[in-house]
């Protein structure tokens, strides 16, 4: 837990590596590491993603974190804790995925878009809360909800740098896909979106 909440807070992003192969990894892995982003979502519908997490794990030891997105089942997150991975992202509220994450020791972080499904998955322990899909809803939806929902919200589906400074005054952290990567883009182009993306955070 303290692992994540410092990472997160040196470098509020998640990069979302949705159809990345175990061959992409390390570079990929090291281009997001020297722009300073340290916490990796591999989505569980990526092929090969127990493969894609493992090397990721191994690969970037000691220096990164990373977990799995699109998690579905109890079964799932326990693939992911074999695997290496460290925090589970879903993209909606399940109880018993949330249970079982905190049972095997991980980071909660399931997908809700209501009130009454933020406050489901906190009933069941979720450690942070994703908001999918926080650009079509927009920050002044985030802003109300912080009037009763007090567990910190990550902005996920629809945030890029056009919109990454305005999210960052109301949540914890966004989720960033195919803003960062997508399959098939080069190295220098993954390094270049990084440092757009951080550059955000440093205005």
């Amino acid at each position: 837990m303290k692992d994540f909440a410092e990472l997160l807070e040196k470098a509020p992003l998640i990069a979302i590596l949705r159809g990345i192969t175990p061959e992409e990894i390390p570079g990929v892995c090291d281009a997001l590491d020297e722009n300073g982003i340290k916490l990796l979502e591999i989505p569980l519908n990526t092929p090969n993603a127990q493969a894609c997490i493992a090397c990721a794990a191994r690969h970037t030891a000691g220096r990164q974190l990373t977990g799995a997105g699109t998690v579905l089942t109890p079964e799932d997150v326990e693939m992911v804790r074999e695997a290496g991975g460290k925090f589970i992202i879903s993209p909606n509220t399940e109880p018993a995925v949330i249970r079982k994450t905190k049972e095997l020791g991980m980071i909660s972080i399931p997908g809700f878009l209501t009130p009454s499904e933020a406050f489901t998955a906190m009933a069941a322990g979720a450690d942070y809360l994703k908001l999918f899909p926080a650009g079509a809803m927009g920050t002044s939806y985030v802003k109300d909800l912080k009037a009763v929902i007090k567990k910190p919200i990550l902005a996920v589906g629809g945030v890029g740098p056009e919109n990454l400074r305005d999210f960052m005054k109301v949540c914890a952290g966004a989720g960033i896909g195919s803003a960062i990567y997508k399959p098939g883009r080069s190295l220098e182009e993954v390094r270049k979106a990084a440092r757009a993306l951080t550059a955000c955070l440093a205005d």
